[in-house]
């Protein structure tokens, strides 16, 4: 795994150099950035690039820069103009399994040299900390992000005089008939309406893309065309990933079980140990929608944190509470309120 620390950065004077530093560690390979400072917009931003162009690339922001490094289990690399050539350390850094890539703005704390396994430098001239990036990742990587394959719910065609770009979400009708062509039954195919009724209504508050959050509820119970257990969501993925569907829609199915399962969880529930936590607003936006139904009515969210209590789930059932009163906030409204008055 190859993340990025981003440190220093200021919401109003650093949002649009920040939001290169993440995209040139998307495009260039790199699996995840750290944000040392909340910026819920620049999240979204990056957020809403992943989805359009594809991929699983992730974004944190707030984060406690010395809590990550303190427990990054990997080598930390930092790059400053003070540092070592690149091309004298490159052989030992691609030896290294995780890197967390340090990226600083103005002036970087001084115990991050000593922290750094390497302080390396692309240049001892002045520059940009978007091409230091840029150039660190094609050559750590050998130009991977020549062969990474992005499948987002766009598709740039190369072209040498025009823009040619060509749309690959379904539509509304293609998924019924995908749903319908995959084997899941007419049970299955209404309660999958029924969730994107109800994921529309919250998207619309929300402000999440409603053309994802439609495609990615009608499709989240695609796997139950081949079991109806836990990993459903498993072999959904499966499915989606062989029929070409857009990366942020494989998320979505493989993601919405719930409020979202944690790696210790996944283990202990016999699926590959990784974790299955909602993290896009529209993966979110799914996965309560699909809490909030049962059989063909729509519940209070208190009616399901009771229940998986009284199961002695009570780790799913927090961040069940904190799923809906996230979302809750984004529309200024109890989303129990939101959906009753909807019907």
């Amino acid at each position: 795994m190859i993340a990025v620390l981003r440190l220093g950065h200021r919401v109003e004077r650093d949002k649009r150099i920040t939001t290169h530093v993440a995209l040139v560690a998307r495009a260039f390979g790199a699996d995840k950035i750290y944000v040392d400072t909340k910026d819920d917009s620049l999240e979204r931003s990056i957020e809403d690039v992943t989805n359009r162009f594809g991929g699983d690339f992730e974004i944190e922001t707030g984060v406690n820069w010395r809590k990550l490094v303190k427990s990054w289990d990997g080598k930390i690399v930092h790059l400053t103009m003070y540092g070592l050539p690149l091309h004298e350390v490159i052989d030992d850094i691609r030896k290294e399994k995780n890197i967390l890539v340090v990226v600083g703005s103005e002036k970087v704390p001084a115990e991050i040299y000593q922290i750094a396994d390497y302080n390396v430098s692309i240049s001892n001239q002045p520059h940009s900390e978007v091409s230091a990036l840029a150039i660190f990742l094609d050559r750590c990587l050998r130009g991977k992000w020549r062969r990474m394959k992005f499948r987002g719910i766009i598709e740039i065609i190369p072209s040498e005089r025009k823009k040619k770009v060509v749309d690959k979400l379904p539509t509304p009708e293609e998924c019924i008939e995908i749903l319908k062509s995959a084997g899941c039954s007419d049970n299955v195919i209404e309660h999958c309406k029924r969730v994107r009724d109800v994921a529309l209504k919250i998207a619309e508050c929300t402000g999440a893309n409603k053309k994802i959050v439609e495609v990615g509820a009608l499709l989240h119970d695609i796997g139950r065309s081949k079991t109806h257990s836990i990993r459903h969501g498993i072999e959904g993925a499966r499915i989606a990933r062989k029929l070409g569907l857009p990366d942020v829609i494989v998320r979505i199915i493989e993601r919405h079980l719930g409020a979202g399962i944690p790696k210790e969880e996944a283990k202990k529930l016999g699926l590959p140990e990784r974790d299955f936590i909602p993290q896009s607003l529209e993966e979110k936006v799914v996965a309560h929608a699909d809490n909030l139904i049962e059989d063909d009515r729509i519940i209070r969210v208190e009616e399901e944190i009771e229940r998986q209590m009284r199961k002695g789930n009570m780790d799913y059932a927090r961040r069940l509470r904190e799923l809906h009163d996230e979302l809750s906030k984004l529309c200024g409204r109890d989303l129990n309120d939101i959906l009753r008055e909807g019907g």
